[in-house]
């Protein structure tokens, strides 16, 4: 008896969720198709009817996590500075920081995108760009930037402070970096006319 259209997309979505933990743990080179498939529940052979290549898989993983991510920005209640600051601070967070499986790709593999094929970085740009539009829409030009300048910083900001506060071996210095990143970023957003 064939499986139905649910099953597939509920053993796809199984897949990419196991694929993205995996991911975050590991990287995109340190984990085989094997060990994905094994994490799911599934057999190799049964990667094969849902992705031709483990690069797809890997931009699947940075597609969803975008896709989880606006949904989660457009259910925030509140708009303006305010939104934006409270981004920053989930994001530049040790909670965020010690949740290891669902980091977000943008911090925890930047190096590997970077290596990876068209396919997996056109999905790295586009999770980007969700955390670049939720600053955008949030702020106002300041200090002759533009808005949109204005949210490209902040991104890079949030980033690279938890990409540096991942890699240091010293939890005080990492919680340093947060602190301070966090405090600089939220200075930066100041008061808006949206708050």
């Amino acid at each position: 008896m064939p499986y139905s259209a649910t099953h597939k997309q509920e053993t796809r979505a199984r897949i990419v969720q196991c694929a993205h933990q995996l991911f975050n743990r590991h990287g995109f080179g340190d984990v085989s198709i094997d060990e994905i498939m094994a994490a799911a529940g599934l057999t190799r052979g049964g990667f094969y009817n849902h992705f031709k290549a483990k690069e797809d898989l890997y931009a699947e993983t940075l597609l969803a996590y975008a896709s989880r991510r606006r949904e989660d920005n457009g259910n925030a209640p509140q708009c303006g500075g305010e939104a934006a600051r409270d981004m920053v601070r989930r994001y530049i967070s040790s909670t965020h920081l010690g949740d290891i499986d669902a980091h977000c790709p943008l911090m925890a593999l930047p190096s590997d995108v970077a290596h990876a094929g068209p396919v997996a970085r056109a999905a790295y740009t586009q999770v980007l760009e969700a955390m670049v539009q939720f600053f955008e829409m949030n702020l106002e030009p300041e200090s002759g930037l533009s808005a949109r300048e204005r949210a490209l910083s902040l991104s890079a900001t949030c980033v690279g402070a938890m990409v540096l506060a991942r890699t240091v071996d010293d939890p005080e210095y990492s919680d340093e970096i947060c602190k301070a990143a966090s405090a600089f970023a939220c200075a930066a957003i100041g008061s808006t006319d949206r708050d």
